[in-house]
């Protein structure tokens, strides 16, 4: 296990390395701005409601669908939060980015809305549908093996190489205020609803949307409880937030859930998290091929299974927690079509 310590909080302004801005903690202000950068750039994804999971699970059911979100995830807020912020000066050098899959796209969908050369290393195991839509958004993908490469130092030596700019895929604080603005978007509309929120239940994998999400509704509806979901096999969060320290996993068998192999909570989102999350939840493959199922099913919705374990962990079980109402964010649709056909197969 890794203690985690907190850094000292720098001022935005400072030196810059490769058009990197500080390491430091972002908080609403920095949320809130970003939902400014984003006006008519991402969608407002909408918040479902009054399906069948209200009597199924007894209580009113809140979906925020951020499978309709460009490129099919939640991802492409915080790309663009942090890519509109480069200076132009740094735009033609490119940036350089790893990631499984949703990551990617968001970077490649905001460096061409930008204007940006992108760089993206990902796994060669990756979904051929994420490898290929992220290519197909002009994006140049460089394939590494997940279990004998590391790709942080193949994206670090490639942004040195090129004096790129590196973003990373969730501990970095304009993209975890980026991913925030789903958490603005969800206190306004359960409002206009005149829905109280008891609990909002949020995948996880480094943790920058539940963290960004946290953020906003600690500042937007503060009784409100953000909970953490991930992946049985990977439940770093889950695990760290019991310790009170970063906890660092060593997975026995893989995941489906390919958007939330991270082995560790990152720096910046661990130290919102410890003080913002009501707690972390952890799901089953099975529980969540059966999310997948029931989504499109019943709900007549696609998800991808790293955007179904929030669902997953409302349906399988019952939940530590109690009150009138829960949102679930479903966070990506990116599924291989074999895949899902297998899962909805008699």
């Amino acid at each position: 296990m890794t203690r985690s310590v907190t850094p000292d909080v720098p001022a935005l302004t400072g030196t810059h390395v490769n058009g990197a801005l500080p390491r430091r903690e972002p908080d609403f202000g920095d949320v809130h701005a970003a939902a400014e950068r984003l006006n008519d750039q991402a969608r407002r994804t909408p918040l479902l409601t009054d399906t069948p999971l209200d009597s199924q699970c007894s209580r009113r059911v809140l979906l925020k669908l951020e499978t309709l979100q460009h490129t099919g995830s939640f991802k492409f807020r915080g790309a663009y939060n942090r890519l509109v912020q480069i200076e132009m000066a740094q735009r033609p050098a490119g940036v350089v980015a790893f990631s499984s899959g949703n990551h990617a796209q968001g970077i490649a969908a905001a460096a061409a809305r930008l204007n940006i050369p992108a760089t993206v290393v990902m796994p060669s195991d990756a979904p051929r549908l994420k490898l290929q839509n992220t290519r197909a958004l002009g994006a140049e993908v460089i394939e590494y093996d997940r279990r004998k490469e590391n790709r942080e130092d193949i994206a670090a030596r490639i942004a040195a190489q090129r004096g790129s700019v590196l973003v990373p895929s969730f501990d970095d604080p304009d993209v975890i205020a980026g991913q925030g603005t789903a958490g603005i978007e969800l206190a306004e509309q359960a409002a206009a609803a005149s829905i109280e929120l008891d609990d909002v239940l949020v995948p996880c994998s480094g943790g920058g949307l539940v963290a960004g999400i946290a953020l906003a509704l600690h500042e937007l509806s503060p009784r409100t409880r953000v909970w953490c979901v991930e992946p049985g096999e990977f439940n770093d969060h889950q695990l760290s937030l019991r310790a009170g320290q970063r906890v660092r996993i060593q997975p026995s068998r893989p995941s489906i859930c390919d958007a939330l192999l991270a082995p560790e909570p990152g720096e910046i989102t661990f130290e919102i998290n410890r003080r913002l999350l009501a707690g972390g939840l952890s799901v089953t493959d099975d529980e969540v091929r059966q999310a997948i199922g029931y989504a499109a099913r019943e709900l007549k919705l696609v998800l991808e299974p790293g955007g179904a374990v929030a669902l997953a962990a409302l349906l399988a079980r019952p939940l530590p927690i109690a009150g009138r109402s829960v949102a679930i964010v479903l966070s990506g649709a990116n599924i291989d079509p074999a895949m899902l056909a297998g899962i909805l197969a008699p």
